[in-house]
Order: C-alpha cells, then structure tokens, then sequence
C-alpha cells in the first residue's frame, strides 16, 4: 500500500475519515477502497464482506485479529 492510499484515508491532521480497520499485532490499515487484490479481496470490499479464512497481508493475522479504526482516532507511526 503507498503512501497515496494512506493519504486519501486522512484528514490533514492525519486522522481517520472512513471505515478503516487496524490489524492489532502489526498495524496494517484496511481501506476498503483500496481491498487486497493479492490477497482475493476486490477494491470496494467491506470489511464485513472480506470471507473470515482472509490473513493481514503483512503479517499473516487472522481477521478477527483487527478492529475498526475509531473516526478521528491517530494512525500508528
């Protein structure tokens, strides 16, 4: 994921703006705009709709492993 994702998913001051979920062990974002192609989940995929085998493509976690980005809540880093 580049930077240009991560940017159309903040305000200026960095913080969350939609529907985000944030993996817990490594902090990967899921923008559902964006999905994982690579991993079988089609840009404009709902987290809800992602199928519950899917992993973290950074960190193999499982999807119960993430959790919705609070609105306003700080990305990590």
């Amino acid at each position: 994921m580049g930077d240009d994702a991560v940017g159309s998913s903040m305000t200026m001051s960095g913080r969350a703006t939609r529907s985000l979920w944030i993996c817990e062990p490594c902090g990967f974002v899921y923008d559902p705009e964006e999905g994982d192609p690579d991993g079988g989940v089609e840009p404009g995929t709902p987290f809800e709709d992602i199928p519950d085998d899917w992993m973290c493509p950074i960190c193999g976690a499982a999807k119960s492993d993430f959790r919705p980005l609070e609105p306003g809540e700080q990305f990590p880093g």
